[in-house]
């Protein structure tokens, strides 16, 4: 079969405006209408994911944190470059840190035209789910990587269970 066998030619050779049955179905249009609005809402959510992997994940936002735990302590590890100590504030409050602060623009570049750059103020909350030694809690700031450890007490550490997995 040859290609242009399937291409609906006109009398004057050129392709002849075509319907579609939904175009004038009013439901399936409003159907068509509603799934693009919600496609674009949630545009961007999902792209730290391989296109195969594609999902809603429902992006938090910026900056960008890492969370570990050890029997001991809980390490938070967030990256805030271009930021100074001063910028950045920590809360500690009934097993949840906040951190936030503010960006502000190095310099009103007029001739700028496109920028990837985050500026802004910024708030995270991470729950800890643990008790927490407050006294303890060091934060630290080196090369634009603020780590936050906070020392589980005693009792939250005695709290932890292993369970024996039997085959």
């Amino acid at each position: 079969m040859n290609m242009r066998e399937l291409i609906p030619w006109g009398r004057n050779g050129q392709t002849p405006t075509v319907y579609r049955d939904d175009d004038r179905n009013p439901f399936l249009s409003l159907h068509r209408e509603v799934n693009r609005l919600f496609d674009d809402a949630f545009r961007g959510f999902d792209s730290r994911l391989p296109a195969s992997a594609r999902f809603p994940s429902f992006d938090v936002g910026w900056p960008n944190v890492e969370v570990s735990e050890t029997e001991k302590h809980v390490k938070i590890t967030a990256e805030v470059p271009g930021m100074e100590e001063k910028d950045v504030e920590l809360l500690l409050d009934n097993g949840v840190l906040t951190l936030r602060g503010e960006k502000r623009v190095e310099d009103e570049d007029q001739e700028k035209q496109f920028s990837e750059r985050y500026y802004g103020r910024f708030e995270r909350r991470i729950p800890i789910g643990y008790e927490v030694d407050e006294d303890k809690v060091d934060a630290r700031y080196k090369n634009g990587v603020l780590t936050v450890t906070l020392p589980k007490t005693e009792k939250a550490q005695s709290q932890v269970k292993r369970i024996a997995i039997k085959s």
